[in-house]
């Protein structure tokens, strides 16, 4: 077979997958002007940009080639899953996206981990495609989610309840302004604190606000001997949260999406997949469906 015919080939190949994507009812096309800059995304062909973003320095030396294969593929699949958990949500009442929660991530700026703002696009995607006119962010992962609050720092179609360590990284302070309901707690903060201090929180944030989506970002990373969160959540203490959101969604009618965010510990995966069996011990989900 010739060269030409060999690229003819390849070539109708990807026009065929592009069509059955496009034609799937799991895909919707959101303009790039809502999330990112293009000046944003062409820094990613800087592979010294991504290494400062995911905080590992050696992905300078990579050829940036090799960078968009191994670091920013992965990540755009996971951004994919918080898209299509939007979608899953509204019309089956709730989806959990193992994986995203880039919420340190703006539309102009990555950092601590997070490249692409995850959180943002799948808000503005819900807004756009998904007949959404209200949004809360549950953001309940040990650090601040300074992306989403800069993103949305004008925008009262948002309404966004932060429960967050603030001794540790971000230490944002412009974006802590645009945080509708701040709930600081502090390093050492035990279990029964803790879920206390969101059983307010949810109390406070249903006065205050109306959604017809909830963003549930679940990081474990505020588990006892978590050495970024610095909290001392028991493993039970996280699946009482979940379940504690999950029922707040649920007992309103509530889509909600779940993101597992941060979590730096290797008992994060079992923890997580614990509360998950809890949620549907307590039909809180279904997962035969």
């Amino acid at each position: 077979m010739s060269s030409a015919a060999s690229s003819s080939k390849t070539d109708d190949a990807a026009a065929l997958r592009r069509s059955r994507i496009l034609s799937s009812p799991l895909y919707y096309d959101v303009p790039p002007s809502k999330v990112h800059s293009e000046s944003y995304l062409k820094s990613l062909n800087s592979s010294l940009n991504v290494s400062m973003i995911i905080e590992v320095p050696p992905v300078a030396m990579l050829p940036n080639c090799l960078v968009q294969k191994k670091v920013l593929h992965p990540f755009r699949k996971q951004v994919g899953g918080t898209i299509l958990a939007a979608k899953l949500a509204k019309e089956r009442g709730w989806a959990i996206n193992v994986g995203g929660g880039f919420h340190h991530c703006s539309s102009e700026k990555g950092g601590g981990f997070c490249v692409y703002a995850d959180i943002s696009l799948c808000i503005h995607f819900a807004f756009v495609r998904l007949n959404i006119s209200r949004v809360m962010i549950i953001d309940l992962d040990a650090h601040q989610g300074n992306g989403h609050e800069m993103d949305f720092s004008d925008d009262r179609r948002v309404f966004i309840l932060d429960m967050y360590n603030p001794g540790i990284y971000p230490l944002d302070f412009e974006a802590r302004r645009y945080i509708d309901l701040r709930v600081e707690v502090k390093s050492g903060t035990a279990t029964d604190e803790y879920l206390t201090k969101l059983d307010h929180a949810l109390e406070v944030a249903e006065k205050r606000f109306d959604p017809d989506f909830i963003v549930y970002n679940a990081g474990t990373d505020i588990l006892d001997g978590d050495p970024l969160g610095r909290l001392k959540i028991s493993p039970d203490g996280i699946a009482s949260r979940d379940e504690k959101v999950f029922r707040f969604a649920r007992e309103r009618s509530i889509p909600l999406i779940m993101l597992t965010s941060g979590g730096y510990m290797k008992s994060s995966a079992k923890v997580i997949a614990d509360s998950i069996v809890n949620l549907s011990n307590k039909s809180l989900i279904d997962m035969k469906s």
